[in-house]
């Protein structure tokens, strides 16, 4: 199908105002060329309008720049995906299970499946050190589950990867990035500083207020630099949609510039692990680095990213050629990307996105005995049981370290099936209205939960 610029300007107006996002930008790539778009303010506070060269922080996105990186020393010989990271980064054993580090490999870390947890922040300053600072600090923290026996998804994981590529390249990640990406691309309008981007017109985070709109974050900028190979990369939706296009075009840039090979390029694509809790992130499976999406025998691949009141997504459909990136800065961002994209990909490439996650009008009736217990991965407890009216309940509860991140969230579970619940009372941040809550298994049998496609295997049965 033929973009239609003026039509499509019209549906993000106003489906960007019917969920209260407060500016976004569009760039699409379709009929071979480039169309942008833009539509909102960067900022409610000071009025600035979005338009199709703004700045946006792409939160988990900038894994997809990290596993390029890496791939790209994978594809010179410079490293190898399955050596352990202990033979390349010897200061990073697991202080938890020291034995894991043999187990724990660049493969297994560019597909989640390395078993290190997401959630742990580490501030380590803004010196040319703070990824290796970030890495000694990490070994403390423990694995969510043992290496190779589940995906689990990790931004430690990308931080050791971003610190793996500053001791094979002799560079700071910051500095590989624009070196071997940003300038052989002609990213123009991509960084990853904040004093890098009052050069440009910057999207504002937007957070919850009293009202149906969303208030400015108290702060633009609350991610440390050692964040930067998980979750700081800033660039506006044109950049972001060509670093795309050189992966849609087996590595090469427009004048033929070869900047990853064509099979890292095929590596990255392919299918490495099925992903159980789909619903969380609209993913099938995982490849290195790429969310991996089937859409009805429709192949496509992509990812998300959130930032502090930030939102971007990115949809590639090879088969179509055609490539979308949304960039938002804050209200109901999800369900913007999913009503926008359900109809530029219909209309594009005839894929046929999934309804909203929801429970079913008659849920089926489920023994629960077998997933009742205590669930465990760092920093978090999940504890399902039963209340006294029969109804399903989860309690979701952060401990140690993050106990004070959030109070114990109680949430009723509405079966879809023996293994996927819908929990009430987690807002649309996770998938549009309702929270996936998904059990399954390890390799060795050890039932395990997942939410937000973090696994936190049982620790005791209930």
């Amino acid at each position: 199908m033929t973009f239609s610029p003026a039509h499509w300007q019209k549906r993000l107006d106003a489906l960007r105002a019917v969920h209260h996002v407060p500016g976004a930008t569009l760039a699409v790539f379709a009929d071979g060329r480039i169309h942008e778009l833009a539509s909102g303010l960067l900022h409610r506070g000071t009025g600035v309008e979005a338009t199709t060269d703004s700045v946006f922080q792409l939160g988990s996105i900038a894994k997809i720049y990290t596993a390029t990186l890496v791939m790209q020393l994978v594809d010179t010989g410079r490293l190898d995906l399955d050596t352990p990271v202990a033979e390349i980064l010897p200061e990073f054993t697991p202080a938890a299970a020291p034995g894991a580090a043999k187990e724990i490999t660049v493969r297994r870390l560019l597909s989640h499946t390395s078993g290190l947890t997401c959630d742990f922040t580490y501030d380590s300053g803004r010196g040319d050190d703070c990824l290796a600072a970030y890495v000694r600090a990490a070994r403390h923290v423990a694995l969510d589950c043992p290496p190779g026996t589940a995906v689990s998804y990790s931004s430690v994981g990308y931080n050791v990867l971003g610190r793996i590529v500053e001791v094979v390249t002799g560079r700071t990640w910051d500095q590989a990035l624009k070196e071997r990406i940003v300038a052989p691309l002609g990213l123009t309008r991509t960084m990853t500083l904040p004093e890098e981007a009052l050069a440009f017109r910057t999207a504002m985070g937007h957070l919850p207020g009293d009202g149906p709109e969303p208030e400015p974050a108290p702060a633009w900028d609350m991610m440390p630099r050692s964040a930067g190979p998980y979750g700081r990369v800033l660039a506006s939706a044109a950049d972001v949609l060509r670093l795309a296009k050189m992966h849609l075009d087996g590595g090469a840039t427009a004048d033929g510039t070869q900047v990853l090979g064509a099979r890292a390029v095929a590596a990255m694509q392919r299918w490495e692990v099925d992903v159980p809790d789909r619903w969380t992130v609209s993913a099938d499976g995982w490849g290195l680095g790429w969310s991996l999406y089937d859409w009805n025998g429709v192949p496509g691949y992509g990812h998300d990213g959130a930032a502090i009141g930030q939102y971007s997504y990115l949809r590639v459909i090879p088969g179509a050629d055609v490539i979308v990136v949304l960039l938002t800065n804050g209200g109901d961002a999800r369900r913007l990307y999913a009503d926008l994209f359900r109809e530029l990909l219909a209309d594009l490439a005839e894929v046929r996105m999934p309804p909203p996650f929801a429970p079913p009008a008659h849920p089926p009736a489920v023994d629960m005995t077998p997933l009742l217990g205590t669930y465990r991965r760092e920093g978090v407890v999940i504890t399902v049981d039963v209340a006294p009216d029969g109804t399903p309940h989860l309690r979701y509860e952060f401990v140690d370290g993050m106990r004070d991140f959030s109070p114990p969230l109680e949430m009723d579970l509405v079966p879809l099936s023996a293994t996927v619940f819908a929990a009430t009372g987690a807002g649309p941040s996770f998938s549009e209205d309702w929270m996936p809550v998904v059990f399954a298994a390890l390799v060795d049998g050890t039932p395990c939960c997942y939410i937000g496609m973090r696994c936190a295997p049982r620790t005791t049965t209930g």
